[in-house]
């Protein structure tokens, strides 16, 4: 009886591991419907039209893009700080699930960390439109300035995505494997080919087990302080760049941080509810990660309310004239509807639905975090560009235009990550 019961108990473990098998391999075996190609054939439009416009901008000059002697940073840079800084959340959220062993972390890492590289990768891109001349890029590695905080910025940076790569790819190599069994030959030449080339002749031993747990460890733990470095030394690229006013608060290397694991965590969940709904993971992405996910994003939310408090307060006061000017543009002036509508839509709303157990289910927190990430864009925009349009001789403001070409790169820009993402999943189980 007992042995009928045993037998019984390996057929049903044994069937629960092919139907997550299955599961697991659905986003490459699925035949794209007419909505996906709907999705990808917008996000390529955007993309196509931001290459034709930055071409323009290239033959034409920065001043296609807005920019002039009253506006010398604008949408770019705050484009790039935006898609860098959410890379953070699904990097960190990864990391920190696996130190501290978290089991429901299962579904979540790999999205998540998937997240992380398609946002980085595009991110560190997003900062070449600003580039006067894109084409002497290459002298930062022949000729660096190390006295320029924007070397540091790109080492930084450059060491999170390789660090943030390698995070994802480590993971894989076994279920490489396990997707290479499970398809046979329904995985096609090309993912065989692919898979067989970033297998590294996994076996599954003991030995080989043993060290990639130990390397995936050490790089969760390396990859925290990594990425608190990039948003921090981002930071001091701000406090090092013409002595503008606000850039040089003490309080914005950790509100950079704060900022990037908050609106980070937001696009997880976005990014989570996509794919559950696309490839139909109710049963295995439940309400329960969406709550747990909105718990770690709450105590980010409130941290960067109070630090936001922190940075505006005494400057208000009694603070230098062009950071109280830079505050009452921000407060009262021509940028008031675009900085209150970040205050309720990115920070007082979030917060609330969260908070309350009532609007704790999925719908309610994905439009949280919808808020949260569209609201972050708005309020880097704002960031960048107010102080950037201050005259230090004056005290005036200047303008800074919005045109087809700048537009066309920043939803371009934007458009990138998701269309990134899809690819990565359609090779990746």
């Amino acid at each position: 009886m007992s042995r009928t019961i045993a037998v019984e108990r390996i057929s049903q473990d044994d069937a629960a591991k092919q139907k997550l098998r299955e599961t697991a391999v659905r986003p490459m075996l699925q035949k794209p419907g007419k909505v996906y190609f709907l999705v990808v054939g917008v996000l390529g439009i955007l993309v196509a039209l931001a290459v034709a416009a930055f071409v323009l901008q290239i033959k034409d000059g920065k001043a296609v893009d807005g920019y002039s002697n009253q506006a010398f940073w604008g949408l770019f840079i705050g484009n790039f700080i935006t898609i860098v800084g959410a890379s953070y959340g699904g990097a960190v959220v990864s990391a920190v699930l696996r130190l501290v062993g978290a089991t429901w972390r299962a579904p979540l890492t790999r999205i998540a960390e998937g997240t992380a590289v398609a946002t980085v990768i595009i991110g560190g891109a997003a900062v070449i439109p600003s580039v006067g001349v894109p084409g002497r890029m290459f002298e930062f590695i022949t000729r660096p300035n190390f006295s320029s905080p924007l070397i540091w910025d790109a080492l930084a940076i450059g060491t999170y995505a390789f660090a943030t790569i390698v995070f994802f790819y480590l993971p894989v190599i076994p279920d490489l494997a396990i997707a290479k069994e499970t398809l046979g030959d329904r995985a096609g030449r090309v993912r065989t080919t692919l898979w067989r080339w970033l297998g590294c002749r996994w076996q599954g031993s003991k030995a080989q087990k043993r060290v990639l747990n130990r390397m995936i460890g050490i790089l969760a733990i390396g990859i925290i302080p990594i990425a608190v470095s990039v948003h921090s030394v981002l930071a001091w690229a701000f406090a090092n760049t013409s002595f503008r006013p606000w850039w040089s608060e003490e309080l914005w290397a950790p509100l950079f941080v704060i900022a990037a694991l908050y609106s980070g965590v937001a696009l997880v969940i976005l990014t989570v509810a996509a794919m559950r709904h696309a490839f139909h993971l109710e049963d295995y992405i439940t309400d329960r990660h969406f709550k747990s996910l909105s718990l770690i994003m709450l105590p980010f939310g409130g941290a960067y309310f109070y630090m936001s408090v922190a940075d505006f307060l005494p400057g208000s006061y009694h603070g230098e004239p062009g950071t109280a000017s830079v505050f009452r543009q921000l407060f009262v002036g021509n940028y008031a509807p675009w900085f209150w509508i970040f205050v309720v839509g990115g920070m007082v709303v979030p917060i609330l639905i969260i908070s309350f157990k009532r609007t704790r289910r999925p719908g309610w927190i994905v439009l949280a975090a919808a808020l949260v990430v569209a609201t972050f864009w708005l309020n880097r925009f704002l960031m960048v560009t107010v102080p950037a349009t201050y005259d230090m001789i004056n005290g005036s403001f200047g303008v800074y235009s919005w045109t087809w070409e700048n537009i066309s790169v920043t939803l371009g820009s934007l458009a990138a990550s998701p269309l990134l993402l899809l690819v990565i999943f359609r090779f990746i189980p």
